[in-house]
This record gives structure tokens, sequence and C-alpha cells, in this order.
């Protein structure tokens, strides 16, 4: 395989953090410095990312965490928005929809869920002897918000790619637009007041407010206003939760990674279904073809099982079982791919990560669905509403089918790892249906076959099924992949593309923090497809 480019990890002593985005990075890093720990630096990059990365994440959207406590004990936090009280299947037939429309008002059915995330967020890093207030860790939010940021690649490009049907799309074009109704340029600055007004009345008031208080109040109007079927009464009544994460052992190394409504299922199946394939070499076909089907039947799996949580009719983690997993594993044939495609996701993530030298790690994805959401920015907040309720159907007898009070099915699914001489990885990425495909690249090159960090997640990857930005289903494989490689995989039946760029983000932005046993220290790294890294004190 041709690597192109080798992307260096960083090192630490004290504490790191992983982003997307260096502004957001650099809040997170700052936090650290201050002395915070790693999930007040989370939280304070999770705000930042919000405003300074919006085609991807924003205050609209949801967030998914996974802490490590000094102790070594895992917990997870759940902040997924359910559907509004009005948002029924008549709702939208009465309207002439045979599906859920996946722009605009309509398309912002279920609440903003990620503040309420913070909140439990906040109270954790509490209980590990954090002292920072809201309105510190908002403070470079505020901060970026009030300035303006510069529109980076990735946002100039998804505009222009997504502008024709978001344009029209109420407070889009004010906020993401030039005034003629262009795409703005890489480097042009643009701000959002309203927002920076929002993030500062709940660094005062608390962060409650967003659901319970002003805020909660404007929001509620504008949705109303725009016609939008969530209400006042849904949103006060939103809480996040926490759950046992889904865990699984395998020969070299514990997992963890977040039960449904996400797909953390696929990532830990992929893995673990991997390890039981018994390849020896990184990067030859056995390794890439491994995981590939590996993947196919983790989503067979995934797509039968996963739902809103309090709606499952499987246990998820009786597909992790040793006998589950012997039985997937021998249904992979290791010189021929398994016919596809099937229907696939798309979605739109930040995955960021934080550590300290106490031992608090932290993994967490937040996202707005598809790039931009739903478009829809409301006035009196300039909060963007997630589109996350279109993965609903309006077929009653689907397996996620739209009902108030439910939640979606979410492509989110933050990871954690220990490994058997005590490092632990917090790990993650963006990429819609690439998240588990991605992470199972990164994670058997690193831990499996001893591959550095950085190199470990900038070799070239794949990814089978649709991504985000993409509405194609066959395996994509970037420009630098190995030509001879390709050609066997499409040999042995994989439908294989490969793509123009060298390196794609259509591949995802992947990144770690892992914290080294002893005196050992911390390291981090962040997707040189991304405009982000890694910054440690």
């Amino acid at each position: 395989m041709v690597h192109g480019f080798v992307h260096e990890s960083a090192r630490a002593g004290s504490g790191m953090v992983a982003t997307p985005h260096w502004l957001a990075t650099e809040a997170g890093r700052a936090v650290l410095e201050e002395g915070g720990n790693a999930v007040e630096a989370a939280l304070a990059a999770a705000a930042a990312i919000a405003v300074v990365y919006p085609h991807m994440t924003h205050m609209g959207g949801d967030g998914f965490w996974l802490i490590r406590d000094p102790a070594g004990r895992v917990s997870y936090i759940e902040a997924a928005g359910f559907a509004g009280a009005k948002a029924t299947v008549p709702f939208y037939r009465d309207r002439g929809f045979d599906v859920i429309p996946a722009r605009g008002p309509l398309a912002a059915l279920t609440l903003p869920g990620q503040v309420g995330g913070w909140m439990l967020a906040h109270e954790a890093a509490r209980a590990f002897g954090g002292r920072m207030p809201v309105r510190r860790l908002l403070e470079p939010a505020i901060g970026h918000a009030r300035a303006g940021v510069p529109v980076s690649g990735s946002q100039h490009r998804l505009t222009v790619e997504k502008r024709a049907e978001l344009a029209d799309v109420p407070g889009f074009r004010d906020i993401f637009l030039e005034p003629d109704g262009t795409a703005p340029a890489v480097g042009t600055v643009k701000r959002n007041e309203r927002l920076a007004d929002t993030l500062e009345h709940l660094a005062g008031a608390g962060l409650e407010d967003f659901y319970r208080g002003d805020v909660g109040r404007e929001i509620a109007a504008d949705l109303e206003r725009a016609g939008s079927p969530v209400t006042r009464a849904d949103l006060e009544s939103y809480r996040a939760v926490t759950r046992d994460p889904l865990r699984v052992k395998l020969a070299n190394m514990e997992l963890w990674s977040s039960p449904p409504p996400t797909q953390g299922l696929a990532t830990l199946m992929i893995l673990s279904l991997f390890d039981r394939l018994g390849v020896a070499q990184p990067e030859g076909f056995a390794h890439i073809h491994g995981l590939i089907e590996a993947t196919k039947r983790a989503f067979l799996v995934r797509d039968r099982v996963v739902t809103d949580f309090d709606h499952l009719t499987h246990d998820p983690a009786a597909f992790l079982t040793p006998a589950a997993l012997a039985r997937e594993a021998a249904a992979i044939d290791p010189r021929r791919a398994l016919p596809w495609p099937h229907k696939a996701a798309r979605g739109d993530t930040v995955w960021l990560g934080a550590a300290d030298k106490n031992g608090v790690c932290v993994s967490y994805i937040q996202s707005i669905y598809w790039e931009f959401g739903s478009g829809l920015v409301l006035p009196s907040t300039g909060v963007l509403m997630q589109n996350r309720g279109t993965s609903f159907s309006l077929d009653p007898r689907a397996r996620n089918p739209l009902q108030p009070g439910r939640r979606p099915f979410h492509t989110l699914n933050p990871g954690m790892a220990l490994l058997p001489d005590g490092r632990f990885i917090a790990f993650g990425t963006m990429g819609g249906e690439g998240q588990p495909q991605t992470n199972a690249a990164v994670m058997s090159r690193y831990a499996m076959f001893g591959v550095p960090l950085g190199e470990a997640i900038a070799r070239p990857r794949w990814v089978l099924g649709r991504t985000w930005g993409s509405d194609t289903v066959n395996l994509r494989v970037e420009g630098a992949f190995d030509g001879g490689l390709a050609e066997q995989l499409a040999g042995a039946g994989h439908d294989v593309e490969i793509l123009a760029e060298p390196f794609s983000d259509m591949m995802g932005h992947a990144g770690a923090v892992i914290l080294h046993p002893g005196r050992a220290g911390l390291e981090g790294a962040h997707d040189p497809r991304s405009d982000g890294g890694a910054r440690g004190v």
C-alpha cells in the first residue's frame, strides 16, 4: 500500500486533546493548561467546534460520551433528542410526503440533545475534581461566534455542493452564504452574533436554560413559526441519560462503545470478527478483505437490531458473546466477497478526545447528521437544527418508525480500548456509514499490528456503503491505495471504485488519544484529512 504521507502523533505529560479543527483543539488544550481535567477540556472543545466547524456540528445536534474515570471505569452518556410531540406519520402524510423531508423545518423534527449531554458531562467533570465554571468552558466558543471564524476548505466545498438544496431554507443564507447567495471563499470570516448571544446567556444562566429557560422559549417559538413539529413542552421534558456502554473482550484488547440507538455494536462486531480470522500482517488482501467482510456481517446484524434503546427487541450484548461471534466469523469467506450492497446510512459528525495525567479520558461525538443538518437556522438564537429525524421511516412496520418521543437511529459511535500492556485509547471518527469501518481500520492497524498511531490514522482507507456527502454504496478506496491490492479485491468480487483524490475526507476524520501506563505520558493524533490535530500540555 502506498502510504503517501505519515502523520506524526503529539506527545505530552499532563494532558492531551484531539479534534478535527485547530481552534477547538486549542480551546481544549488551554483548559488543560489551566488545570482543568479531560472532561472539562472536551466540553470547551465541543462548544468551540460547534461554532468553528458548523457544517459538521452545531448547537442543534446530538452527542454521545464515553468517559473513563481515574479508577479505569467507563461510563456512557446518551444525549440523543427524540421526535417531537407533533412528529407523527399523519403529520407528514397529510402534507403529501412519502418520506420525511431531508432539509428545512419539517426535517427539524427531533430535539437538540447535545446540550443536555454537556450538562451531565459537566457533572462528571466536577466529580473528578473539576472546578471550571460553564462560563469559562464556553468562553472560546463565545469569542469565535462573536469575532467570526475563517471558512475552512471543508466548509467551502460542502457549501458549494449543497447550496442549491439549502439556500432557501430559513436562516441558512444569512449565516452561511454571501449576500449575493454564493458560497463564501476559503478564509472568509463568518460571524454568528445570535449564537454568540445564546452562548453568552447560557454562560450566565446555566446550560439548563437551553431547554427550560429563556433560550428554550426562544428556540420553541422559532420552531413553531417555522413549522417544525417540536414544541416547548418537548424541550422542557428533555433530559440526557446515562447507560451502560457496550463491552467486549478480544485476545489483544478490551473494547467499549455506545449502545443503541447508535451503531456502536457494529464497531465492536467488526473488530471482534476480524480478530477471529487469524490475519498475521497488515495492509494485505487478508487484512482489508477480512475487515470488509466483517463489516458486512456486522451491518446485517445492526440493521436487524439497532433502534431506540427503549424499543429494543434484542439484547445487543447477545451478539458479542463468543458463540455468536464464532458463528458470524465462520460465515466469512476468506477469498470471496459476500454480494452487496444494502441500504446505507449517511451522516456528518465530529469526534474529539481528551485525556489527562490523572487517568480521566474522553471519547466524544456530536453531530447534526447531514452536512449543515436541516439547514434551518433559528433567528432568535442562531442555532442550526439537525435533521437526524430523517432516519425515521413513515412505514409503521419499519425497524425505526416515526413516533413522537422515539429516538432515531444514529451513525455516531465513540470508542475506547484497553490493551494488555495498560495503554488506554479513546478513538472515533466522523463519516456516517464509514464510522465503524474507519474505527476498525485504525484500531486493527494500531492495536493488532503495531502501526504507529499517526500512521495508522493517515494510511489510505476505504469505505463500503454510503458516507457523508455521497449516495453511492459500492467499495470506494482512496487514490493512494495500492493499485494491485485494489485489483485483488475486485477479483474477489468487491465492487471497487478508486477515488481521484489520493486522500479524501469522504473516508472520515479519525482521531485518538492514548493514556500510556506509568510515566510514559499521553499521546494523541487527528486525521490529516481534517482541519485539526492534537495538542498537549
